[in-house]
C-alpha cells in the first residue's frame, strides 16, 4: 500500500506541476530524449534547463502580445461590432494559449503530448518507408508547435466527442498531424531537390502543399516548351534577369517588416477607433500625443514576437536535437525536413523579395475585400505568412516558370491566406483570441480536412488519414525508379531524368 501511495504522490505531483505545466512538460521530454540519447549528465542537464527557459521566454513574449492586442480588438467591436485577426504563427499558438481551456477546457499541455505522439507518428511512416512511401522527417521543432496548438484547436471544434476521452483524442490527432508532416514535407523533396541540384533535404513548414502546388503550376502554366526537336517554343525569363532599387533590402529585416506592417495596420485601426475610446476605456493620459502613442503600441507587436520567437527557438533547439539522434538511427534513406528559409541560399534571391512583394499586394486587395464586403472576422496581416510562404513559392516558381510565375503565384497565395484564414478562423473561433496560424496550407487544407471532419465525424477522419497516405503512393506510382533515386543519388536521377 505504500508503495501505490508513493506511486500515486508521483503521478500527482507529475500531473500537476508538470504534464499541465507546458514549460516543464518540454523539459520533461527533452530530458528523456537526451536520456535515451545517453548524452553526458550534464549535457542532460543543460538541455532540458534551456529548453524550459525557452518556454517561459514564450510566455512573456505571449502575455505581452495578449496585454497589448486585446485593447485594440476589442476596442474594434466595441466601435464597429467586428472581429480583428492577425495572420501569424505566433499569434495562432498565442489565441490558442488563451483560448483553448476556455472555449474546451483543456489544457495547452495537452498540445505538447500531441506534439510528441506525432511526431512518433512521422517517424514510424518514415521508418516503414518501403511501404509507406515517406521520405522525409520533419525536423522543424517552432513550427511543430505552432501547427499541434491549431491541429489541436481545429479537431476539437470538428469532433466534439473526442473530448470524453483524452486518449482517444490524442491518438486521433496523432495520426492526422503526424500524417501531415511526413507527407506534406514529402511533397517538397522534388521541387527542393531541383532547386538546389540535389542538397539533400525538403520543406518542413507551413506552405508544404502550397510549394508543390506553385511548382506544378509555375512549370505547366509558364514553364519553358520545347518541340519535338529539341527547339524551345517557351522561354522562361527570370527574376535575376533584373536589376533591383537598394530600399527593397528593408523587407529582408525580419523586425524591420512586422514593425512596419504592424504600425501600417494597427496604427490605421487605432486611428479608426480614435484616441477618445482609449482615453476612455484604455487609460491613456487626455494630453498624450495619439500618434506617437500609436507608433509606440504598433511597435510593441515586433517587439513581443521577437521575444516569442527567441523563446520558442531556445526550447525548439533543445527538443529537436533530443530527437534527431534517435530519428537518424531509425530512419534509413530519409531526409531532413528543414525551415523554409533554408531554401533561400538557392537559386535567384531576388525572387525571395519578389514573391513576398506579390503575396502581399494578394493579401492587401482580399483585405479590402473583406473590409468592403462587410465580412464579420476581419484579417490583419502578420509578416511570417506574407514573407515566407510568399517568398518560398515564388522562389520556387520562378525555378520553374520565371519572373511571370513568380508573380502571379504568390499574389494568388496572398487572396488565398486571407479569404482562407478568414473563413475557418472566423468559423472555428479563433478569431476572437485574435489570431490564427494563416499560413497557405492552414488556409486551404486545413479547413477542408476541418470541414470533412464536422460533417463526417470518425467516417471523416478515416477519410482524411486516407487521403494523406495515398498521396505519396499515388506519387511513388508515378515514377518507381526515381522516386527514391532523388534522395539517395541525385546525380543519377539527373542521368536516369535525361534519358527518360
Amino acid at each position: 500500500m505504500e508503495i501505490l501511495q508513493v506511486l500515486k504522490s508521483i503521478w500527482e505531483f507529475f500531473a500537476t506541476y508538470i504534464l499541465q505545466k507546458a514549460p516543464y512538460m518540454v523539459g520533461f521530454l527533452t530530458l528523456l530524449g537526451y536520456i535515451l540519447k545517453r548524452e553526458k549528465w550534464y549535457d542532460c542537464i543543460g538541455g532540458t534547463l534551456k529548453a524550459i527557459i525557452g518556454m517561459l521566454i514564450l510566455n512573456v513574449g505571449s502575455s505581452g502580445l495578449v496585454t497589448t492586442f486585446r485593447p485594440i480588438l476589442a476596442g474594434l467591436k466595441d466601435r464597429f461590432d467586428l472581429t480583428a485577426c492577425v495572420i501569424d504563427p505566433y499569434y495562432g499558438q498565442n489565441a490558442v494559449t488563451a483560448g483553448v481551456t476556455e472555449v474546451f477546457g483543456k489544457g495547452f499541455s495537452q498540445v505538447m503530448m500531441l506534439l510528441l505522439i506525432a511526431f512518433l507518428v512521422n517517424i514510424l511512416l518514415v521508418r516503414f518507408n518501403k511501404y509507406t512511401k515517406c521520405r522525409t522527417l520533419f525536423t522543424t521543432g517552432h513550427v511543430q508547435v505552432q501547427q499541434a496548438a491549431t491541429a489541436f484547436w481545429l479537431i476539437m471544434f470538428a469532433m466534439p466527442a473526442l473530448l470524453k476521452n483524452d486518449v482517444l483524442m490524442l491518438i486521433c490527432m496523432s495520426i492526422i498531424l503526424g500524417a501531415y508532416w511526413a507527407v506534406g514535407s514529402n511533397l517538397t523533396v522534388k521541387p527542393m531537390q531541383e532547386l538546389t541540384d540535389g542538397a539533400g533535404f525538403a520543406i518542413a513548414h507551413q506552405q508544404m502543399f502550397g510549394i508543390r502546388l506553385g511548382y506544378f503550376l509555375a512549370d505547366k502554366l509558364f514553364g519553358e516548351r520545347k518541340d519535338k526537336d529539341g527547339n524551345v517554343t517557351r522561354k522562361v525569363k527570370k527574376v535575376g534577369d533584373l536589376q533591383l532599387p537598394g530600399f527593397f533590402s528593408i523587407f529582408n529585416e525580419n523586425m524591420v517588416c512586422t514593425a512596419v506592417l504592424m504600425t501600417i495596420f494597427f496604427g490605421s485601426i487605432m486611428g479608426i477607433i480614435g484616441k477618445p475610446y482609449f482615453v476612455e476605456n484604455q487609460g491613456l493620459a487626455e494630453g498624450t500625443n495619439f500618434v506617437w502613442f500609436v507608433i509606440d503600441k504598433s511597435l510593441h507587436f515586433a517587439v513581443y514576437l521577437a521575444v516569442l520567437q527567441l523563446g520558442v527557438r531556445t526550447f525548439v533547439t533543445e527538443l529537436t536535437a533530443s530527437f534527431q539522434g534517435i530519428a537518424d538511427k531509425l530512419l534509413p534513406a530519409s531526409v531532413p525536413g528543414v525551415d523554409c528559409a533554408v531554401c533561400y541560399g538557392f537559386g535567384d534571391a531576388n525572387a525571395v523579395t519578389f514573391g513576398f512583394l506579390a503575396g502581399l499586394v494578394g493579401q492587401l486587395i482580399a483585405i479590402a475585400v473583406l473590409i468592403f464586403a462587410g465580412s464579420p472576422t476581419i484579417i490583419i496581416c502578420g509578416f511570417v505568412p506574407v514573407f515566407f510562404d510568399n517568398a518560398t513559392i515564388g522562389l520556387v516558381a520562378n525555378e520553374k516558370g520565371g519572373l511571370k510565375a513568380c508573380l502571379v503565384i504568390p499574389f494568388l497565395s496572398g487572396l488565398i491566406q486571407v479569404f482562407g484564414s478568414a473563413f475557418i478562423a472566423g468559423w472555428v473561433g479563433m478569431a476572437a483570441y485574435g489570431g490564427y496560424l494563416g499560413m497557405f496550407d492552414w488556409a486551404t487544407v486545413w479547413p477542408l480536412f476541418t470541414i470533412i471532419m464536422k460533417y463526417l465525424g470518425y467516417i471523416g477522419l478515416a477519410l482524411v488519414a486516407v487521403i494523406l497516405l495515398i498521396i505519396p503512393q499515388i506519387e511513388y506510382r508515378r515514377d518507381p525508379k526515381g522516386y527514391f533515386l532523388i534522395t539517395e543519388d541525385y546525380e543519377a536521377y539527373k542521368a536516369y531524368k535525361n534519358e527518360k
